[in-house]
């Protein structure tokens, strides 16, 4: 009896055993979602400044070329080591005026300067740059970035003078003389530039 009784059992196990074995082989495993950069949708926010007191002035850049669409598990992955290319004739900042100015005087004073170029190099909030191309110069502006949803946005404030601005900035400050003078009569073109990308990413 007792024979029988551990038999049974013995078949049971193994039964039970083979059909796990069998459910474990019938899984598919889910397919990975991955991220991509989608470049119509992505924002290039820039805050230039004007007269001693500092004041603002903002613009947009509304065309961005991804020279190498990546895609990756995560947006950091999808974002590092992507490359960019922004034309300067999609500059905008609402002033027709001032956008036929900033085009011609000062980046028609820089040096092969019809793009802006760059490479995202990620590694940590701290560490983090892009490598820019302008003005025939290629130097690595620091950035740090914050991935919320879908989005990852990227902040960095620009010093002009690395990218030898200066005669750049002179002729601008030329044509805007008096748009750039303040209360105190002196006119003034500020060679830091504050930087905000907002970088969407679609799914699938």
């Amino acid at each position: 009896m007792r024979k029988k009784i551990l038999l049974a059992l013995l078949l049971l196990t193994a039964t039970v055993v083979i059909s796990c074995k069998k459910n474990l082989k019938d899984v598919t495993p889910l397919p990975t979602k991955m991220y991509s950069v989608m470049a119509d949708s992505t924002i290039i926010n820039w805050t230039a400044y004007k007269t001693t007191a500092k004041v603002p002035v903002k613009g947009q850049f509304s065309a961005l070329t991804i020279e190498n669409v990546k895609n990756d598990s995560t947006i950091l992955g999808a974002l590092n080591g992507l490359k960019f290319k922004i034309p300067v004739t999609s500059l905008f900042t609402n002033d027709t005026i001032r956008d036929g100015k900033l085009k011609k005087f000062f980046f028609g004073a820089m040096e092969n300067t019809s793009v802006i170029k760059g490479t995202v190099l990620l590694n940590n909030e701290n560490t983090s740059t892009v490598e820019l191309t302008m003005n025939g110069i290629t130097r690595e502006l620091p950035i740090a970035y914050i991935i919320t949803d879908n989005r990852a946005t990227i902040v960095g404030n620009m010093d002009l003078d690395n990218w030898q601005g200066k005669a750049a900035l002179e002729a601008l400050n030329v044509v805007c003389k008096d748009l750039h003078t303040g209360d105190d009569g002196i006119s003034k073109t500020w060679s830091d530039v504050k930087i905000e990308v907002i970088a969407v990413f679609k799914q699938e």
